[in-house]
């Protein structure tokens, strides 16, 4: 795929050969991302650059999920190349990548604008939640429940749970993070209900994503790996209305930012007895 937004830029398939320029890209912005977690990124989905002159001057990526849905992040457009179009360019050719798929992305500030002029619309907001837990409370079990960890036989398990909590088929992306991610289950009469996993991004780590019945539950898996990592930087992505921000604030992991959910096209239906309670990052959902 290569494609000319003017005389000197063009766009073109993001390889692995290309993320120091874009993990150099994103660093500029005071973004965290470790060039691992760009890697990580670009296995689970596809990725376009643009390019001038061989230096990397924006950035698109995206991660179908099944036929019906994608989430796209990660747009970057080097500062001095802002209000060239590169942006738009890039939308435009990842939108035309993912067909006819509805697409959800977190919008910064700065994105909304663009966002909603190609057809978007807010649902929402994700708070980041990060910090240092150094004390935290040992959460009370239910009758019959337990937290374990997660099992090679558990992968199918948390993909079925994750796909009616979230509404998306997101089998590719859980083969890359059994990969780098470590995990536990809860049990309830021996039946997994929901799940949580722990992996190194950034600075330090991130929990998620977190797919539980109820805030209970979710604040029972968060809790086993804020307390099995006391005093380490943590972070967690939560929807706005996932009863967790008060009690995340509590434990010493402030909210520092926000983001508006926005789609394009129909979200897909989510089931009513399971939810996500964190995610995996900003940009995969």
């Amino acid at each position: 795929m290569e494609r000319r937004t003017d005389l000197l830029v063009k766009l073109r398939d993001m390889t692995a050969d290309d993320l120091p320029q874009a993990h150099a890209l994103s660093r500029k912005l005071q973004w965290p991302h470790r060039i691992e977690d760009w890697d990580f990124m670009l296995r689970a989905g596809t990725g376009i650059v643009a390019e001038e002159n061989g230096a990397i001057v924006g950035t698109i990526m995206g991660w179908p999920y099944g036929p019906e849905v994608a989430t796209l992040g990660m747009v970057i457009v080097a500062e001095e190349k802002q209000g060239a179009g590169i942006g738009r360019q890039l939308m435009d050719a990842m939108m035309a990548r993912l067909g006819n798929r509805a697409i959800v992305l977190n919008a910064t500030t700065e994105g909304l604008p663009l966002y909603t002029r190609l057809g978007f619309t807010p649902f929402g907001e994700i708070l980041q939640h990060q910090g240092a837990a150094f004390s935290v409370p040992i959460p009370s079990l239910r009758p019959n429940e337990r937290v374990r960890p997660l099992g090679s036989k558990d992968h199918d398990a948390i993909i079925a749970l994750d796909r009616k909590a979230c509404g998306m088929d997101r089998t590719g992306l859980f083969a890359q993070l059994r990969k780098l991610a470590h995990g536990v289950v809860l049990d309830r009469d021996s039946q997994a209900i929901g799940f949580a996993l722990f992996r190194r991004f950034g600075r330090g780590y991130v929990i998620g994503p977190t797919t539980a019945p109820d805030a209970e539950g979710a604040r029972t898996l968060i809790s086993h790996w804020l307390g099995s990592n006391a005093g380490m930087l943590a972070r967690v992505d939560i929807p706005h209305d996932s009863d967790l921000a008060a009690w995340l604030d509590d434990l010493g992991l402030p909210c520092v930012g926000r983001v508006t959910r926005m789609v394009r096209g129909r979200l897909p239906p989510q089931a009513q007895a399971i939810r996500t309670f964190s995610l995996v990052s900003q940009a995969l959902g």
